[in-house]
């Protein structure tokens, strides 16, 4: 690394720079590997989600479980296309937006919970979460928040 900062070794900057960039990044994964790899990251958020319903009567536990247990669940398809292209989508113009309020919801919900202790801080910290997990989640879907947004204009008369 002190050699490409002083300005040796190019190719080592060169693999550094494209680590992300490709699919096999840090670990040569074959596409079977890659697929129980996904599984099993998916699974162990859901499985941590499921547990923090368990302790939702202590919302600082809830909050910790639910949250770590979000991050894996969406970070498990970083094993099938890559981190590198993971990234990129999340900061599509399309979904920016949702990107950045989802992981500014995310960082809410660990201060109310792990900093501020504040149990009703936490819950509305994680109610917005989820909203946000959604309103996230949807921008993957062709036409899925327009239709969201007209049918909620329909329902309540207002737009999201």
């Amino acid at each position: 690394m002190w050699k490409s900062i002083l300005g040796g070794d190019e190719e080592q900057q060169q693999l550094e720079d494209n680590l992300l960039d490709e699919p096999e990044g840090l670990f040569s994964l074959s596409p079977t590997q890659r697929v129980y790899a996904f599984a099993a990251c998916l699974l162990a958020g859901l499985v941590c989600m499921f547990l923090s319903m368990i302790v939702f009567v202590k919302p600082i536990k809830f909050a910790l479980l639910f949250t770590f247990g979000n991050m894996l669940a969406v970070g498990s398809t970083a094993f099938l296309i890559g981190p590198g292209q993971q990234i990129r989508m999340m900061l599509d113009p399309v979904r920016i937006y949702a990107t950045a309020i989802y992981v500014g919801c995310v960082v809410v919900a660990l201060i109310c919970a792990l900093l501020i202790h504040s149990k009703i801080l936490t819950i509305i910290a994680i109610i917005c979460e989820i909203c946000a997990l959604v309103w996230y989640s949807l921008s993957y879907i062709p036409f899925a928040r327009r239709m969201v947004s007209s049918v909620t204009i329909r329902l309540f008369d207002t737009e999201i």
